[in-house]
């Protein structure tokens, strides 16, 4: 042996050696374990999804009466992919912001894992839970036949302008682990899944609060059964002979999030869906998005209309031709605004312009039948039907409006409506001053309502909205339209009534000692005129007529003034 072999310098190159060849497997090794989450069933877990990254979902220690546990996983709207491979596939996972899993478990069974990835170019941020379910309880969307997952938990939810739909897959009995699942459409006797209902929940969050924080707090209040009957509004309940799909009204940039509980009457146990929340926007269109909603020319269109109406609140009775031309004008608007959007595919903003220009066509049309022909009661009755026409849709508004025999019938739902609509101009018969006034502090707060609305948003736009809504789809009637009401929405109701009591007042106490109503201007100027012709003491009786005194006063002018001759002062 050499002195070179003695050398601890060979160790010293082997040893660093064997350290390079090792460092990639300790280096995935790190990447693995820096990708792998433990998630304890029932607590909600913070996970970040990078792009090219895959994060292991780990669950352990499951209990053995434990027979099936579904992981749920939020965003706020970015997609992040749910699979039960490393590597997605048909059929092994879902690509949603709110996506869900259900894994049935085998006797023996202590830890299973999933797995999260994003194609996002930006860090995704959402939060997930594990919950466990027994034997007992339903499997939610165990008897799916129409997405793409064998067994589905998840809601699927799709909106528009008008409405916001939810769908989910049938669900089926429970059963134990090891055991075969029960057959879903070979009987439809008691007991089978048949006997299965649905409970669905809806939750607002709060208004115009677009906050990530804002949402998970709402998801982990609305996760499971007991957080959905604590917090939730249980809004519909299906059987299972049903459709297991709901229609709601879409309120664009309102936080809602919808879940489902199914319940087996016969052994009292349920299990929740994955609950599913939607904006009715979108946060990646940066025109009308979720925050950019609300156009420039709604923003001008209800500016207007809202110092309009503070205007006739307070002075309406007074003016009275100005508040003819704003009731002529929202009658109008409002009416051809419905017809253009039936029968044609302008777009919004040449719909509202066009509605505009025809509001101002019918308010002038009003202003001068009055002027004409002085018929108070002809436009009083008009006025009366705003004021119907707001109480209406005020009343059906209420949770009245969601009854089932008008949501299922137009036709109940319309001779409801017209009754309150027509009823209220008969009482401007007997008082038409008073119903008058009335319409103005009433019809002219609710403006300015709609105008605060244009900037910051409040659930009392919907009670004329959803009129529109209806008047527009024919498929409306079949939606809830419950809207939530929060702090914002009882100071606008405060503001409303506000407003409409001290106008009401203001104006009954100025108008007790001058006319109902004032006079037609051509009638009084056609006794004017009779007055000038009959009564020769009236010095307007002497006038020459109109044309003659033109013609005098062009002489006048094109003819030279003679002197009198007359140049001394005369002697008294």
């Amino acid at each position: 042996m050499t002195v070179w072999d003695r050398s601890p310098l060979p160790l010293l190159l082997r040893l660093l050696l064997l350290l390079l060849l090792l460092l990639p497997s300790m280096r995935e090794v790190r990447a693995q374990v820096e990708n792998r989450v433990i998630f304890l069933p029932g607590t909600f877990q913070n996970v970040s999804v990078s792009q090219n990254e895959t994060v292991q979902a780990v669950v352990s220690r499951i209990p053995p009466e434990v027979a099936f546990i579904t992981l749920q996983f939020h965003t706020q709207h970015r997609n992040v992919t749910l699979s039960y491979a490393r590597l997605p596939g048909l059929g092994l996972s879902v690509t949603a912001v709110d996506s869900g899993l259900l894994s049935t478990l085998e006797p023996g069974v202590t830890s299973l894992s999933l797995f999260l990835s994003t194609l996002d170019s930006d860090t995704v941020a959402g939060t997930g839970v594990i919950l466990p379910f027994s034997g007992a309880d339903p499997v939610p969307g165990a008897c799916n036949i129409e997405f793409n997952l064998d067994i589905d938990p998840n809601v699927y939810v799709h909106y528009n302008l008008y409405e916001t739909t939810i769908r989910f897959a049938p669900a089926n009995q429970g059963y134990e682990r090891g055991d075969t699942p029960p057959p879903c459409d070979e009987s439809t006797e008691p007991a089978t899944r048949w006997r299965l209902q649905y409970d669905i929940y809806q939750y607002f969050l709060p208004e115009n609060d677009l906050l990530e924080s804002s949402l998970f707090r709402g998801i982990q209040a609305m996760a499971d059964t007991q957080g959905m009957m604590e917090n939730g509004k249980r809004v519909l309940t299906l059987l299972s002979t049903d459709m297991s799909m709901a229609v709601f009204n879409s309120i664009p940039g309102q936080g809602v999030i919808y879940s489902v509980v199914v319940r087996d009457p016969l052994l009292n146990t349920s299990a929740s869906y994955v609950p599913v929340h939607t904006y009715a926007c979108s946060f990646a269109s940066t025109l009308d998005g979720c925050e950019t909603l609300g156009k420039i020319s709604t923003k001008v269109f209800f500016t207007i209309t809202g110092l309009a109406g503070l205007f006739v609140c307070f002075f309406g009775h007074r003016f009275f031709k100005c508040e003819l031309f704003c009731m002529g004008f929202s009658f109008s608007a409002f009416f051809f605004f419905v017809l253009i959007t039936r029968t044609t595919d302008l777009t919004y903003d040449l719909r509202l312009a066009l509605s505009a220009v025809i509001g101002v066509v019918g308010g002038v049309l009003l202003v001068m039948s009055w002027w004409r022909f002085g018929s108070v009661m002809i436009c009083v009755v008009v006025v009366g039907l705003m004021l119907g026409f707001l109480i209406a849709s005020t009343v059906l508004f209420t949770p009245l409006g969601d009854i089932d025999v008008f949501r299922n019938s137009d036709v109940v739902f319309w001779v409801t409506f017209c009754c309150f609509l027509v009823i209220v101009p008969l009482f401007f018969v007997r008082w038409p001053r008073e119903g008058n006034i009335i319409t103005c502090g009433v019809v002219g707060a609710y403006a300015v309502i709609l105008a605060v609305n244009a900037y910051m948003y409040t659930s009392l736009s919907y009670i004329t909205l959803n009129i529109l809504k209806r008047l527009q789809n024919n498929n409306f009637s079949a939606m809830f339209t419950d809207v939530p009401f929060q702090t914002i929405d009882y100071i606008m109701i405060t503001v409303w009534v506000v407003l409409g009591v001290s106008g009401v007042v203001l104006q009954l106490y100025r108008e007790r000692s001058r006319p109902f109503f004032p006079p037609s201007p051509y009638l009084m100027w056609l006794q004017e005129r009779e007055r000038r012709r009959t009564n020769v003491l009236d010095p307007s009786h002497h006038f020459a007529p109109l044309p003659n005194r033109l013609l005098a006063r062009a002489r006048q002018l094109t003819k030279r003034m003679e002197p009198a001759g007359e140049h001394t002062p005369l002697l008294l």
